[in-house]
């Protein structure tokens, strides 16, 4: 009983922070001709209620694909029709064909939000949950109650769905791949994520790992016994998953190619899928920073573009997808999600600044092992979202979040104290230094101050990015300031997670466990 009732105490007061959150302001709100993410959902409520199928991916006279068109795979279809058939019940007004373009009222936000908030309450909030239980490190309920209300108080992940307005399915259903897969149910985990995948193409940043994962265990167990046979049915499921959720579209290969079309526009370039993708992008990954001072867009074409962006980011993951294949263990698992998210988020094709919280979600779920560079993580992908989020009027709550999340991991983790080598798994390579290197015998100092700094530096920046008007010359000054150094803090933070995925001995001691 008492393991239920901290956590509910803890559901209660993270659901408390969402609400709160979602009182302000939402994307685009009063912002017209094209708004915000809050009409693009409200949008595809419409197109998927009034029009047929065929026509959900297609440009039509009924559907515009250049207001909001849909470019998410069949399932967020789905979970829009839904939507869209409760607000019919409602109110038919909020997804009248046309005459409900930019439509906005207290009423149909509040029912905008509260679909949120169930997303939340159905899929999320539950993994987390079910995950921190399921964690040997978090074995007593004060312990799990207290790793999930830091995972649940993450400000990045409030701030988008709660106030800029997104959906936390995605996200959720990963989730709950990995709480399958920590569980060695390879098949429910494999559902788990091709649902994830044919909710968000996005998805695609921790396909690897689930990939290298699974292959690997099917090695470990041989492929010519057991291990073949867990391949073919992990290869059954998916196909079987992908037909379902695809079925509709199946009809002739025209629907297949434009819904792909749709999902992968390549043929507009790196940058596209940048919010403010006039120059300079305003986004924390490579490209985007080095066009500060190299206009790559003028001097390379879309296509040397698209294959330079695989190359970086292939090579980037590459060292860790084949320790994960040779040696697969649930902790290199999520290590590798974290890395390789962050390959993609850093030097990949069209990346937006909300594909962080790709990176992010990962990275809360190891909270428990390294809660000093999770929590600093996590601290800076939420700041690398800032510009965004002050278009969206929500720099109170974003201050608010920040400090509370903060707060927490400190009081809940005591992070000023888990600075050393061995707290944060860097104890392998500090080995293979053997005394090469001095410095490393004052590592933690270094750390902590190193994390003050950040801290200090990154308040400033959003203090005057929110009160402090540019040079009249400058006017992109603070939004680039802040997406350059969250880019080197993220640089910096691919290195060390590439360090302990590579050094790591543990995961060769795991391995016994999977054979």
């Amino acid at each position: 009983m008492e393991k239920w009732s901290l956590m509910t105490i803890t559901v209660l007061l993270a659901l408390t922070v969402r609400w709160a959150v979602s009182l302000g302001s939402y994307s685009g709100a009063g912002k017209p001709p094209m708004y915000g993410d809050y009409e693009a959902q409200r949008h595809w409520q419409e197109v998927t209620y009034n029009l047929p199928i065929r026509q959900w991916y297609f440009n039509t006279s009924d559907n515009n694909l250049l207001y909001w068109g849909l470019d998410y795979p069949p399932l967020t279809a789905y979970h829009s029709f839904v939507c869209a058939y409760i607000a019919k019940l409602i109110n038919p007004d909020w997804i009248a064909l046309h005459t409900s373009r930019g439509y906005e009222s207290q009423p149909h936000k509040l029912f905008m939000r509260t679909t949120v908030f169930v997303a939340d309450l159905l899929v999320y909030i539950p993994a987390v949950i079910l995950y921190c239980f399921s964690l040997k490190e978090t074995s007593t309920k004060k312990k799990a109650s207290i790793c999930a209300l830091c995972i649940l108080l993450y400000p990045g992940l409030i701030l988008i769905d709660h106030g800029h307005f997104q959906y936390p399915l995605s996200l959720g259903f990963a989730l709950w791949g990995v709480l399958f897969l920590s569980y060695d149910w390879d098949l429910l985990g494999s559902v788990a994520f091709c649902l994830a995948l044919n909710y968000k193409q996005m998805e695609l940043y921790h396909s690897l790992p689930f990939f290298c994962y699974l292959l690997g265990k099917c090695f470990k167990k041989g492929l010519k016994g057991k291990g073949l046979v867990l391949l073919t049915k992990i290869a059954g499921t998916v196909v079987v998953c992908f037909a379902v959720c695809w079925l509709p579209f199946c009809t002739d290969m025209e629907q297949i190619m434009q819904v792909l079309r749709r999902l992968f526009p390549i043929d507009r370039g790196l940058f596209e899928a940048c919010m403010f993708s006039s120059p300079p992008p305003r986004l924390a990954n490579i490209w985007c920073s080095l066009s500060v001072l190299i206009k790559i867009k003028n001097i390379v074409s879309p296509q040397t573009q698209l294959k330079l962006s695989f190359a970086v980011t292939f090579l980037s993951l590459l060292p860790t997808c084949i320790k994960l294949t040779v040696q697969p263990s649930l902790r290199g698992f999520k290590f590798a999600l974290v890395s390789c998210a962050l390959s993609f988020f850093l030097f990949s094709f069209q990346v937006h600044e909300k594909s962080i919280l790709l990176v992010s979600i990962p990275v809360c779920l190891i909270i428990n092992e390294i809660p000093f560079m999770a929590t600093w993580f996590l601290l800076v992908s939420t700041f690398s979202m800032l510009p965004l989020l002050l278009k969206d009027g929500l720099l109170l709550a974003y201050a608010v979040t920040m400090l509370a999340f903060l707060s927490a991991c400190v009081a809940s983790f005591s992070i000023f104290e888990k600075t050393s080598a061995e707290d944060l798994q860097l104890k392998p390579f500090s080995l293979s230094l053997k005394g090469r290197v001095s410095w490393f015998k004052s590592f933690p100092k270094i750390v902590r101050s190193l994390f003050l700094l950040s801290i200090t530096l990154m308040g400033i920046l959003s203090l005057m990015s929110a009160a402090v008007h540019p040079p009249q010359r400058l006017p992109d000054l603070f939004p680039v300031s802040v997406s350059i150094i969250s880019c080197l803090h993220f640089l910096l933070f691919l290195v060390y997670f590439n360090v302990v995925i590579l050094w790591d001995s543990k995961n060769s001691r795991s391995q016994k466990k999977i054979s």
